[in-house]
């Protein structure tokens, strides 16, 4: 036996969820993304995507990749750096600074890219970057690649955020990064407060807006917009693989600091292009986004309602601003008995348990999209009622 596979023979969470016949992973779908997939033979309703548009599988995003790949061919074949830069990326990384309202804007092969390879390099040795405790796994890892200091502050909580801030020096470069939109929890960063404490202790701030494009703001340009204060936010990241109905992310700022993430970040230098079809998709998406704001207003009156059922049916649902409704079980073997039962009764959705989340704070994730129905969600609302009863959760 080899040492690795010594070292990790008795890893058997996995396997013990598997035996308990509540393993909820891995699910293969034979069907497009959509508001109802096909799952293991049968249709079930998705609240489990982050296609808060809807436009995953929408006809004119997958005609645009097909015209790309009968155009480019299927892959770059190397980084953009070298010989992998098309006047499609280019063209969707002017789009995607205008929209955003920045300067100029980087394209990377996935959004988790984006943030590792960015907070590796943007900021160094004497600075420092400043966490949210629940920022993105993609942000953590980032930060640690990083030779700035580490530090964090408990979420959301503005006070904390400035014990930590007294305590630096005032002319050292301070990289306070945040999800706009919390990806488990769906509520929003307090920016106008963090933007004041930027000026109060010379900080720059960079905002995820991995859940936030698309759903907040004019046209779905983010939270950033949202709040009226892109100004004064140095950084923006996005993905395109929520909202946008591809796979890759960018990041956009002013000039110069993207001129330097174009010739240092090695995760942009060093990694292959997005590929053709996905960002003819990216920007076809970005475009649909742009000419149909009834799209972005469906999503609201959705979400709204499935707040304000959740709400009338008992569940607890946090502090929820967002698309993004988590339904608390504060229990991990019955957030895999939920995500069991309502999957049988045909809803997927997804468990949240730990490291995505404190163990007391387990949950099941129900997001919304821009296609799905009225009808639907009550639906999903009253299966979730079904299994949660089922579970043992209400009485």
């Amino acid at each position: 036996m080899g040492q690795l596979e010594e070292r990790y023979k008795n890893y058997r969470e996995p396997q013990k969820f598997m035996e308990a016949g509540v393993y909820p992973y891995f699910r293969a779908i034979s069907s497009k993304q959509g508001p109802e997939v096909v799952m293991e033979g049968h249709k079930v309703l998705m609240f489990g995507s982050n296609a808060y548009t809807g436009l995953t599988g929408d006809d004119r995003i997958i005609e645009a990749a097909k015209k790309a790949l009968d155009k480019y061919g299927s892959g770059c074949a190397g980084s953009r750096f070298l010989n992998g830069t098309l006047d499609i990326h280019v063209q969707l990384e002017k789009e995607l600074a205008a929209f955003e309202g920045k300067d100029d804007a980087l394209c990377f092969a996935t959004g988790f890219s984006v943030n590792a390879g960015v907070l590796a390099v943007v900021v160094g040795r004497g600075d420092y970057i400043i966490c949210d405790d629940r920022d993105h796994a993609s942000i953590v890892d980032g930060r640690r690649l990083s030779f700035a200091t580490q530090l964090h502050y408990k979420h959301n909580d503005m006070d904390d955020l400035e014990r930590v801030l007294q305590k630096l020096p005032k002319e050292a470069v301070k990289l306070i990064v945040v999800d706009g939109v919390f990806s488990m929890e769906g509520d929003l960063a307090k920016l106008p407060e963090i933007v004041e404490l930027k000026h109060k202790y010379n900080c720059s701030i960079m905002v995820d807006e991995a859940h936030g494009l698309g759903v907040f703001g004019r046209e779905g340009r983010g939270v950033c917009d949202h709040f009226g204060i892109t100004d004064e936010v140095d950084l923006i990241m996005g993905t395109f693989s929520k909202s946008l109905a591809s796979i890759g992310g960018f990041i956009a700022g002013d000039k110069e600091t993207i001129n330097y993430l174009r010739h240092t970040c090695r995760t942009y230098i060093f990694s292959a292009s997005d590929s053709p079809a996905a960002t003819a998709a990216a920007l076809e998406a970005l475009h649909i986004l742009q000419q149909e704001p009834e799209r972005l207003k469906h999503l609201w009156d959705v979400t709204n309602y499935a707040l304000r059922r959740f709400k009338e049916e008992g569940f607890e649902i946090g502090d929820t601003e967002s698309p993004i409704i988590p339904l608390y079980v504060h229990d991990i073997e019955k957030t895999f008995l939920v995500t069991k039962i309502a999957f049988e009764h045909g809803v997927f959705i997804n468990p949240v348990i730990p490291p995505a989340c404190a163990p007391q704070d387990t949950l099941v994730r129900f997001a919304l999209m821009a296609s799905h129905s009225q009808e639907q969600v009550e639906r999903g609302v009253q299966i979730l009622k079904q299994a949660f009863t089922e579970a043992g959760i209400f009485k």
